[in-house]
């Protein structure tokens, strides 16, 4: 019974697919584009295949870019629910976006990143320096006496004067005026 149940779940799945990306909606200005694609690349979308002699450059438009920048910041959340909103600016769709040569992530698993192999830069530093001179100073240690009190303490714990009692009252009303009524 368990295999005929097995076999019925595989065949269902046989066929469909769950795969979802995200996308820029249309109707943004190139501004909207942009700003949504700095967000995405900045907050941790893989945006190097989008990079000149990438596999993703061409299109070399802000929608296209937009597009794989969002889709990989979605892939990279796991497809996680408000991932794909962008304030508004993104949408998922279920309908495969990759063109020819630029394959969209469809999982986290395909959603890793790129390597770009970049050139060290390398600097000479500068060897004209002006040495400063400052004179040290002397600090003269100070001591403190401490508190020896007069032997009775009345405060919180054992504390200084009056002080605060057990109740977080001051019980000290000595040098409180009375009103007098007249």
């Amino acid at each position: 019974m368990a295999t005929l149940v097995l076999v019925l779940l595989i065949l269902a799945m046989t066929g469909h697919s769950s795969a979802t990306w995200c996308i820029c909606k249309d109707g943004l200005s190139e501004s909207g584009l942009q700003k949504t694609l700095d967000y995405a690349c900045g907050a941790g979308a893989d945006c190097n295949p989008t990079h000149q002699n990438g596999p993703c450059y061409t299109p070399n438009t802000v929608r296209a870019h937009c597009n794989y920048a969002v889709n990989s910041y979605f892939q990279k959340k796991g497809q996680a629910a408000g991932s794909c909103d962008f304030a508004g600016t993104a949408t998922v769709i279920t309908t495969d976006p990759s063109t020819s040569g630029c394959s969209y992530p469809s999982s986290v698993s395909t959603a890793g990143s790129t390597t770009v192999t970049q050139t060290p830069i390398t600097t000479t530093p500068s060897t004209s320096t002006t040495p400063s001179t400052t004179t040290p100073t002397t600090m003269t240690p100070t001591t403190a006496t401490p508190y020896t009190g007069t032997g009775t303490s009345t405060g919180v714990l054992g504390g200084v004067g009056t002080g605060l009692g057990p109740s977080g009252i001051n019980t000290d009303y000595s040098d409180v005026a009375v009103p007098v009524a007249r």
